[in-house]
């Protein structure tokens, strides 16, 4: 009982830091269509950046939590209920397919900042390491910026994946978007079996933040 009640401490800790993490970032990534062109975004009713918009009963709620307690997975880990993005919309369809696929990771790195600054100004309010927000703060942090690396993997269906796609030749570019079903099993076969790929760059942008911010 209490390893369960410290992995459902654990789960309150981040709940809050990966529900704004996965739901904001598709927010972002909706606003930047609608401003590109895809009028479609506003009628859906998802131009908005109230979580639960874009918060999905199962991989937003029940698959990270049952991860991370019965898989022993060491964050949570899942995603928001995507976006219907229509390219076709686009004023420029190349330009808007990129711009979409970047506002992901400079969503997560804006949020990054601001667990970063919650951080820093709890501590000038005498929060200590013991303390739920402070925790809280930490997580918020470490896991915008793994989920930002985790966005820029070169793999179909996620961000950089898209960003990628944006300088492949037409062919090649359709031959590899043929793997975009799979990616996000793709995701948990590294973050399984090679985590450093993940977390070794978070780690550098957690530090960078860190310097950025003051914390």
């Amino acid at each position: 009982m209490e390893l369960l009640a410290g992995k459902m401490y654990q789960v309150s800790i981040m709940a809050l830091p990966f529900l704004l993490a996965v739901t904001w970032r598709e927010a972002l990534r909706g606003y930047i269509a609608h401003r590109m062109g895809d009028w479609s975004v506003a009628q859906s009713g998802r131009l908005s950046a109230n979580p639960l918009n874009h918060a999905d009963p199962v991989w937003t709620g029940l698959v990270p939590v049952v991860a991370f307690v019965v898989l022993n997975f060491p964050i949570l880990l899942g995603q928001a209920k995507p976006i219907d993005i229509r390219p076709t919309n686009f004023k420029d369809i190349n330009k808007g397919i990129l711009y979409v696929a970047i506002a992901g990771p400079v969503a997560l790195f804006l949020m990054a900042i601001l667990w970063a600054y919650i951080l820093r100004f709890g501590v000038g309010f005498g929060l200590t390491q013991q303390d739920w927000v402070y925790q809280m703060s930490i997580a918020g942090l470490q896991l915008s910026c793994i989920f930002m690396v985790i966005g820029l993997l070169p793999i179909p269906g996620l961000d950089g994946g898209k960003i990628l796609e944006y300088f492949l030749p037409p062919d090649i570019a359709q031959s590899f978007r043929a793997v975009e079903p799979y990616g996000f099993f793709i995701v948990i076969g590294i973050f399984i079996f090679a985590q450093q790929i993940i977390i070794g760059p978070a780690s550098f942008i957690i530090g960078l933040v860190a310097v950025l911010v003051g914390v």
